[in-house]
């Protein structure tokens, strides 16, 4: 992953290159964070994230987002923190785009 200043990302390319579902696709870098496109159809296992609070942004289709005490659901261009040890289960019923800030770390 290159980290040049001023290169630009079109989401929309991006996302093309994407053809398998929940394979994460980092865009850019920025401090100790990084900005990742991810595909998802379907429902995703619950979980939680125990060290850090996640952005999740949808750049096409609809996120439903739920939460042991709600659902959230999130249309293009709408965007949620989920608290770090919140549990939640990401669902796209048709195919969604998502743009995911987290942490930076090793996922080897």
């Amino acid at each position: 992953m290159r980290n040049v200043i001023l290169d630009k990302v079109n989401i929309a390319d991006e996302a093309d290159k994407v053809k398998e579902f929940l394979t994460i696709k980092t865009l850019m870098r920025l401090n100790d964070h990084e900005v990742n496109l991810i595909k998802l159809k379907g429902e995703y296992e619950w979980h939680k994230h125990e060290d850090e609070d996640k952005v999740f942004m949808v750049v096409e289709g609809t996120l439903e987002l739920q939460f042991r005490d709600r659902v959230v659901t999130l249309e293009k261009n709408e965007c949620i923190v989920v608290p770090k040890g919140e549990e939640n289960k990401p669902i796209g019923k048709e195919e969604v785009t998502l743009l995911i800030f987290e942490p930076i770390r090793d996922r080897y």
